[in-house]
């Protein structure tokens, strides 16, 4: 028996917050069939997002997507959440004698420079002695990441969108000026097809004959432990230090702690390495006067880059039709409204929008061109 075929002008291969984003954007100007492998939406990175919103944070590309989010995330459109997408939260960096090239870097992104007595007012557990700078940045909030994902995917859904978990794409083929696609779930078609299935992307890409562009999955762990007893840490900033072997953030009137790495991997179902949890641990009771006796809960996430370390947002150069939406490394939460507004704007062979072109983001800069014949040299900065 002949198995239907879902038809759409769209079909984006990827539920995380990349590819709902994008397919919100393009509701109700064209028909979008969502596309993900797992049971459930932002089952991978997405759902173990830090959750932040760090204008500071990131290479220029990134800080500029960043910046031009801010509005959506200040005053999303109406009822789009049912609660606020920010809430305060702020950050302490703290560094060595050694560090004060670094120090000054974060102070010309917008950190600034503070005594050992307010940051110890910051974060009370601050041992005296243990950093020679200390830099708070205030721009910083916690981001409420379910929310923004299910008022993306609900957006998608009013407007008619159709999203089919549990369809893995297995085949990609390109017939008559149409894509056609097998997945897991059944078959679909349409004219365009965006890969935005993060750690899985050059996979999506090689199922569809579309040649990989070398992105690079690296793992991050983290974990919960408890406060110390009595005290109330809702409320604190997030902490780390400034060559980022470490950080620590409140989390649902717990801890969250991470040693920050970044671990080349292979895409699957990420774990946490417990060894990198308690090297982080052990940099984090040497800083603050809060000893750690269990880890509650731990686990890992993928976090995918690309060659250059921004994001790929753009046609192929060569397979017609194919469109990529990938590699926002840490970056997808807090970049998520203006960079799902490119992609959409760009799909439909439109201009970045103004209102981000403004903060000086170019589609060259995101084209996946710019991997033709050879990347450019790493953009190193943060």
């Amino acid at each position: 028996m002949t198995r239907d075929v879902l038809t759409a002008d769209v079909i984006v291969i990827g539920a995380g917050i990349a590819g709902a984003s994008m397919a919100a954007r393009l509701a109700g100007k064209a028909r979008v069939l969502l596309l993900e492998m797992e049971a459930q939406a932002g089952y991978h990175a997405t759902g173990r997002s830090a959750a932040n919103f760090e204008p500071t944070y990131g290479p220029p590309v990134i800080r500029a997507l960043t910046r031009a989010s801010g509005a959506f995330f200040r005053d999303p459109p109406e009822a789009f959440a049912a609660v606020p997408l920010l809430s305060p939260r702020g950050v302490l960096m703290l560094g060595d004698a050694d560090d004060g090239a670094l120090a000054e870097e974060y102070v010309g992104l917008g950190y600034r420079a503070c005594a050992f007595a307010e940051a110890k007012q910051r974060y009370p557990l601050l041992r005296e002695g243990v950093a020679a700078h200390h830099l708070i940045d205030d721009t910083t909030t916690d981001v409420d990441v379910e929310a923004l994902h299910r008022g993306f995917l609900g957006r998608h859904r009013w407007a008619g969108g159709t999203l089919l978990c549990k369809a893995a794409v297995t085949l990609g083929e390109r017939r008559g000026g149409v894509w056609h696609v097998q997945t897991s779930a059944g078959d679909c078609q349409a004219p365009v097809i965006v890969n935005a299935a993060g750690a899985w992307a050059d996979g999506v890409a090689k199922a569809c004959g579309v040649a990989a562009l070398g992105l690079t999955p690296k793992r991050r762990s983290a974990c919960i432990v408890a406060g110390p007893p009595g005290v109330d840490l809702r409320d604190w900033p997030q902490v780390s230090n400034l060559k980022e072997t470490f950080y620590a953030k409140p989390m649902g009137g717990k801890l969250m702690i991470s040693p920050s790495d970044a671990v080349p991997s292979e895409p699957h179902d990420a774990f946490a390495d417990d060894m990198a949890l308690a090297e982080a641990i052990d940099q984090y009771q040497q800083v603050f006067d809060h000893e750690v006796t269990r880890i509650e809960s731990s686990w890992g996430g993928l976090r995918t880059f690309t060659p250059d370390g921004n994001p790929v947002i753009g046609f192929d150069v060569v397979a017609q039709g194919f469109f990529w939406c990938a590699g926002q490394g840490g970056y997808g939460i807090q970049t998520a409204p203006a960079l799902g507004a490119v992609a959409a704007a760009l799909l439909q062979h439109k201009p970045v929008p103004d209102e981000i072109a403004n903060f000086g983001v170019t589609a060259a800069e995101l084209a996946p061109a710019r991997f033709a014949p050879g990347p450019p040299t790493p953009d190193r900065g943060r």
